[in-house]
């Protein structure tokens, strides 16, 4: 439905207004995050700078503000129910009998007003659907919070399907009315409907709704597809949705400054050469696996003045019967390749036989996380001679594990295990990376339990691959690259997740560009 871009649209648009804001996603699921579940049902796990595993729409929270969020900025029933029984466990609910509510209500309202200490407006996402059984206590406790704060400190923002129905012509507004009708009957009555269409809603259709659920006319705010995702926040400030939610909360503050916004937008609209990479991946029937990937690709392609084509390759086609033939037919097409982060076996031959045609045809490659792992084992058995490489996640047996768990990894817990969050890493001089940045130390984002084993270093380096990123604290590598190849790097860590619209990833400008190269070359 696009909660989470709606959100990140109106806090952008608050924002720039001059307002100080905050946002947090709540999830009703019982993981206590979504570090451990499959990306075909959740999507991409998107790791914030303090090392939480965090739903994706965060990224999308940190994208449009151009602001780092915290592990706080997500929560789950899983961490409240975690936390409402440890307390009971304590014995700091002194023999009472432990409920929904007002116990589990009360821990996300206090949740709540931590996140919302020291800003303006705290936008407060709730995922599921109205109805849904898991959601209720959320629900329930934002209900609370109106009672709580005062009817002017409180908003109601309800997101709503209108659909057309091409059969009929015209647009049902009955989704709507029962949404709403279902929010009232637990008591939540809306300030402002967002209703989501595939076209513009007339002003005949919003009377009809703001008739039958009780919510002003200029309050019924038209969500419809637009044609860029960057353009949505400027279309929801022609619908007037930042200057409602400011009425509600007797805010004055100045029209919102999104020059710099509008910018990138205009930039997005006006390019019109591509430039093709190919995503070789596993997820690739998940669109929402890729997210950052994707937009970081697109920010490093706009940088360079072009539109990215991205082709998302399943690596396991190259796995089959003729696939060399296979890898010529697709690959030779793109501009660049790509090997994102991901776990599990499965489809890990086709990636680095893609990597080794990336090196061998001087086509322009960029691993990351898992891709950076790949492209190591792929060197160090083609070109330094050790055939069984391979990383421990996948062989056991292998002789040459070049990519092993770090201490006490292996048989740690799956969940929140892993190094996450932001490390340091020093780039030295004359690499493609130091070049890339143009700085000596960056911090990035890591998601992953192995680790490059050292002892490797000096046979990949007479071999020609240069370690170009190091975490100087406990001298882990952060960046592989080679030195005979136009554009040939791995990092360990995910830059996508740094990327954003108004500040792209300089890895991913320079990739671009280096495809772009290869392109016109």
């Amino acid at each position: 439905m696009g909660k989470g871009l709606s959100g990140a649209s109106l806090a952008l648009l608050l924002k720039a207004r001059g307002l100080k804001v905050k946002q947090l996603k709540m999830d009703p699921y019982l993981n206590v995050d979504p570090g451990t579940m499959s990306p075909f049902q959740h999507g991409e796990v998107f790791v914030t700078h303090d090392g939480a595993e965090t739903d994706l729409d965060l990224g999308h929270y940190e994208r449009f503000t151009n602001q780092n969020v915290s592990s706080k900025q997500n929560v789950t029933s899983g961490k409240i129910y975690e936390r409402v029984l440890a307390k009971e466990r304590q014995g700091k609910y002194l023999g009472k009998t432990v409920q929904v509510i007002p116990h589990i209500t009360d821990e996300i309202k206090e949740h709540i007003m931590s996140v919302a200490k020291g800003v303006d407006v705290c936008l407060i996402e709730v995922g599921g659907t109205v109805g849904d059984i898991e959601s209720l206590p959320f629900l329930e406790a934002i209900r609370q919070l109106k009672f709580d704060l005062g009817e002017n400190n409180v908003c109601y923002v309800h997101l709503t399907l209108v659909p057309y129905i091409a059969s009929a012509s015209e647009l049902k507004t009955k989704p709507t009315q029962h949404s709403v009708q279902e929010l009232r009957r637990i008591g939540i009555q809306p300030d402002i409907l967002l209703c989501r269409s595939d076209r513009v809603l007339s002003d005949e259709i919003k009377a009809k709704i703001s008739l039958f659920v009780n919510v002003p006319a200029s309050h019924v705010i038209a969500a419809a597809d637009v044609e860029n995702l960057y353009d949505l926040p400027l279309a929801l400030h022609r619908e007037k949705l930042d200057t409602r939610v400011c009425q509600k909360f007797k805010l004055r503050t100045p029209k919102p400054n999104l020059s710099s916004w509008k910018k990138v937008v205009q930039k997005s609209k006006k390019v019109k050469d591509k430039v093709s990479i190919a995503m070789v991946g596993k997820y690739v029937d998940v669109p929402d696996r890729y997210i950052s990937l994707n937009e970081a690709l697109l920010h490093g392609a706009l940088a360079n003045g072009k539109k990215v084509e991205i082709q998302h390759i399943d690596s396991e086609i190259f796995e089959e019967k003729n696939s060399q033939k296979e890898l010529k037919k697709v690959l030779s097409q793109s501009h660049g390749i790509l090997v994102p982060g991901g776990f599990g076996e499965r489809g890990t031959e086709g990636k680095i036989k893609a990597i080794r045609y990336a090196r061998e045809n001087n086509i322009p490659y960029f691993g990351i996380c898992l891709g950076m792992q790949l492209m190591a084992v792929e060197f160090a058995r083609n070109i330094c001679g050790l055939k069984d490489a391979h990383s421990a996640e996948f062989s056991e047996k292998s002789k040459n594990k070049i990519i092993d768990y770090m201490r006490g990894q292996k048989e740690a817990q799956k969940g929140g295990s892993m190094r996450l969050g932001a490390y340091n890493c020093q780039l030295p001089a004359g690499s493609l990376a130091r070049k890339a940045y143009s700085k000596s130390k960056v911090v990035e984002r890591h998601r992953h339990r192995l680790e490059f084993q050292n002892r490797f270093s000096q046979k990949l380096k007479k071999a020609g691959m240069l370690i170009s990123g190091v975490n100087p604290e406990e001298d882990l590598v952060e960046i592989l690259e080679l030195k005979d190849h136009p554009w040939f790097l791995g990092c360990q860590f995910h830059p996508e997740f740094l990327s954003r619209p108004e500040r792209p990833h300089p890895l991913f400008v320079s990739f671009v560009k280096a495809a772009i190269d290869y392109k016109n070359s």
